[in-house]
């Protein structure tokens, strides 16, 4: 029986979602193809273990909050090589409508695959979203709990799947067993930047005003009398955000406890301030830095609004692999951050669900599973 022939549409191929799709394009039976536009803020990264190509994509407003077009979602429906067709869906994309009736009219199965929610969500949101994915043949979301509402909107259970967004964990453990290996090398590390008896925490990501910052430098202010030698590292890019953190640390007393290190993109570079870390703590607005974090083995602290947070999330169980705090409370941060810091039973076993969690569940061969399952159910609809 001949190759399934697999095309995906996606507005960038940024580093992280290629271990993904090489995982998927070494699937038996699948014959994969990706097209990928240049969304605006990713960089893209060459195709490295399966066949993609880059076509060019129209985006209109400012980053965070544009609308698309897409042709590959209009040509690939037209196309009489593919044999399944996943496309990434919202109403922002204004070539999907025409895309989605394209591939329905000559009898094309179509995934459409993203959040299925909004950060800001409303009623008419909702409805409109719901009217893009009934033109589909199945659904794709990165969570269960996103199917589950999909399923209690309406949609058939059989035509709604769930692929866990993961990374790549594989440079993660290299990185992390490179320098545990060689304790001592771990252990210049901490001299050299003088964390020696120091308690750390860590924030891994671009900062940004959604991610509250804020509230940690507040936190940190508020616990140094009682850990007088509380320091936060924080790794990532973000100038605007930096003056403006810089500013509120000096004012509170505690511009000496941050050390802002920029952005660090080489995992071996990245491990020693995991490791020399207690705590992986980013106040709102988590995705796939939590995963990263559990990667090393860090509990995570972050806010209890989850329907403000993005799909990752759902891998933090509050109590199990991380804590929650009452969103926008710098006292209540302070207090989880509090709690794990003077519990060393509590933060080891934290810690030890962390690792547990991207080890079972949240992987890339664990992700692709979820998008098999779609691909798999839309073969039968075709055949």
């Amino acid at each position: 029986m001949a190759d399934l022939r697999v095309t995906y549409v996606q507005p960038a191929l940024p580093k992280y979602r290629a271990p993904v799709f090489r995982e998927l394009a070494a699937r038996p039976g699948v014959d994969f193809t990706l097209f990928y536009g240049q969304a605006k803020g990713i960089t893209n990264v060459p195709p490295d273990g399966f066949r993609g190509e880059s076509r060019p994509m129209r985006q209109y407003g400012s980053e965070t909050n544009d609308l698309r077009w897409h042709h590959a979602q209009v040509a690939c429906a037209g196309d009489p090589s593919i044999d399944v067709l996943c496309l990434s869906g919202g109403p922002r994309y204004l070539s999907l409508p025409l895309a989605l009736r394209r591939a329905r009219r000559r009898g094309l199965p179509t995934i459409l695959w993203g959040h299925g929610y909004s950060k800001a969500e409303t009623r008419l949101r909702r409805l409109v979203r719901n009217q893009y994915f009934g033109m589909a043949t199945a659904l794709l979301f990165y969570d269960e709990a996103t199917r589950l509402r999909a399923i209690d909107d309406g949609f058939r259970p059989e035509q709604v799947y769930a692929a866990p967004n993961a990374i790549d964990q594989s440079p993660i453990e290299a990185a992390r067993r490179a320098w545990l290996d060689e304790p001592q090398r771990l252990a210049d590390f901490r001299r050299r930047h003088g964390l020696e008896g120091k308690r750390q925490l860590v924030y891994i990501s671009r900062m940004a005003p959604a991610n509250r910052l804020d509230l940690l430098v507040e936190a940190v202010a508020s616990l140094a009398g009682r850990w007088p030698t509380l320091t936060v590292a924080i790794i990532g890019n973000g100038d605007a955000e930096r003056r403006r953190l810089e500013r509120l640390a000096s004012e509170r007393g505690v511009g000496d406890r941050l050390r802002f290190l920029g952005a660090i993109y080489d995992e071996q570079q990245l491990a020693p301030w995991c490791l020399t870390s207690d705590l992986f703590v980013y106040p709102a607005n988590i995705g796939l830095s939590l995963l990263h974090a559990f990667g090393y083995g860090l509990p995570v602290i972050t806010s209890d609004k989850r329907e403000a947070q993005n799909p990752e999330i759902i891998a933090l169980e509050d109590g199990r692999n991380g804590l929650l705090y009452q969103d926008g409370s710098p006292d209540a941060l302070a207090a989880a951050i509090d709690r794990l810091l003077a519990d060393d039973t509590l933060r080891g076993r934290l810690a030890a669900a962390a690792k547990q969690t991207v080890e079972q569940g949240y992987n890339v061969p664990a992700m692709v599973d979820g998008m098999m399952a779609a691909i798999e159910y839309c073969a039968h609809q075709r055949r």
